[in-house]
């Protein structure tokens, strides 16, 4: 993952690359908003990544509020945990290198808005998200968590956007990706040891035992690399994050998303959920709020700020099917 500084770098990198490498290359949001690595700088493509986010927020309502355990309305505060990753559109720093923004701290916020709550957020390594749960130093986390069959074992999930990866192609191309048979023969990126890696091999699979040509898959080490190759035809597609594939494609505008499947393959739809400790009597507080800012469109402002509209859900759900156990 990548800081605020390394994630403008980057895209700098990828501005100049046709320079460098003369190869058809990704001009990138950077060339379009006067020089990424300007400290002026306050968007990406069409995307605002200053710290005056001008955010949606709602208002209290005391049905809602009501079912938040008292302790928590005394104290008036819902303790987030969010991930120090820098993972756009989900959650990474502002130009300022000290606001946290993104799609994940908007939502959140709804939440604590309907809730009558003031956040009190941390970022921390992911491994802590879980930590601070287990021990009662956040009240949730909203931080691209999905829902799994063991993670229900400990803790308890409202859901609020859909868990997907989607396949990133170059721009204009007439190739969609529905299913296995559409990636027979292709050259297609993705990163090692990722739930999407497993997808592809188990679709190249699939494609050799019906007699159709398998997967090239191929590896890089950063996300730069991954899109030189492919605006230099040197693979057919990424498949990747559909977050993080939607925030390339509006930021870049190289690019186009050219298919979306669930995280979970065949076997689930996979849902992110905010999470809390099971039984910690938060999870109907935060599927009722959730429920409430979806219905009055507010969600959906939210989600179409940050291109992930595709990833909404029509209600939120408490605790449902999860990813299986490996």
């Amino acid at each position: 993952m990548l800081n605020r500084r390394a994630l403008v770098a980057s895209f700098a990198a990828l501005a100049a690359a046709p320079l460098l490498a003369a190869c058809g290359g990704d001009s990138d949001a950077a060339a379009r908003t006067g020089g990424a690595g300007a400290a002026g700088t306050k968007k990406v493509g069409n995307v605002n990544i200053g710290p005056d986010q001008n955010r949606i927020r709602g208002k209290k309502v005391e049905a809602i509020a009501a079912l938040v355990p008292e302790s928590v309305r005394r104290r008036g505060t819902l303790r987030l945990g969010g991930s120090a990753d820098a993972s756009p559109p989900l959650g990474f720093f502002a130009t300022d290198d000290k606001t946290r923004i993104g799609s994940e701290i908007d939502l959140a916020t709804l939440v604590a808005d309907t809730l009558g709550l003031k956040i009190q957020q941390e970022q921390v390594s992911w491994e802590n998200l879980f930590v601070g749960l287990d021990s009662g130093k956040f009240d949730a986390v909203f931080s691209n968590v999905t829902v799994t069959e063991e993670r229900k074992e400990k803790y308890d999930f409202a859901t609020y956007r859909l868990d997907n990866i989607a396949f990133e192609a170059k721009k204009g191309t007439s190739w969609r990706v529905k299913g296995p048979k559409d990636v027979a023969g292709k050259t297609i990126a993705v990163s090692s040891g990722t739930n999407q890696e497993k997808i592809l091999v188990d679709w190249s699979e699939q494609n050799e035992k019906a007699g159709r040509k398998p997967v090239a898959i191929k590896y890089f080490q950063k996300d730069t690399d991954y899109y030189l190759a492919l605006q230099s035809g040197r693979i057919d597609a990424y498949l990747g994050p559909s977050p993080a594939s939607a925030y390339h494609v509006a930021s870049a505008g190289q690019s186009q998303i050219i298919g979306t499947i669930s995280g979970g393959g065949d076997l689930v739809q996979g849902k992110i959920a905010a999470t809390t400790k099971k039984d910690s009597g938060l999870v109907d507080a935060y599927a009722a709020a959730l429920n409430h800012v979806i219905e009055d469109g507010s969600y959906g402002r939210v989600l179409k700020r940050w291109g992930l509209s595709s990833e909404a859900v029509p209600k939120s759900e408490i605790n449902p099917p999860g990813l299986p156990k490996p």
